[in-house]
C-alpha cells in the first residue's frame, strides 16, 4: 500500500525517517547503489518530497502503528 510523506525526523543514528499517513516510519536513506534518494541529503528536497507516496510494507503486513495522532 502506498501513503504520503508527511513529515520528517531522525534516528538515533541520525538517518532519515519519514513519517507517513498510515502512521508508520519508514527510513528514506540515500544509499546508492542500494538506495538512490539524493533528496533527503537538504532540508528543500526533503520538503519537496511531502505528499510523496511511499509503499509501506509495515502496512502490507498488518503491523500496529508507529506512531498516533490521539
Amino acid at each position: 500500500m502506498k501513503y504520503a510523506i508527511i513529515g520528517y525526523h531522525q534516528d538515533e543514528e541520525q538517518h532519515w525517517v519519514a513519517r507517513l499517513a498510515c502512521g508508520h516510519n519508514q527510513h528514506v536513506r540515500h544509499d546508492p547503489p542500494w538506495q538512490n534518494r539524493p533528496w533527503v541529503i537538504t532540508e528543500q528536497g526533503r520538503q519537496a518530497m511531502l505528499g510523496a507516496e511511499l509503499e509501506c510494507r509495515k502496512c502490507d503486513e498488518g503491523a500496529p502503528r508507529d506512531w498516533t495522532t490521539e
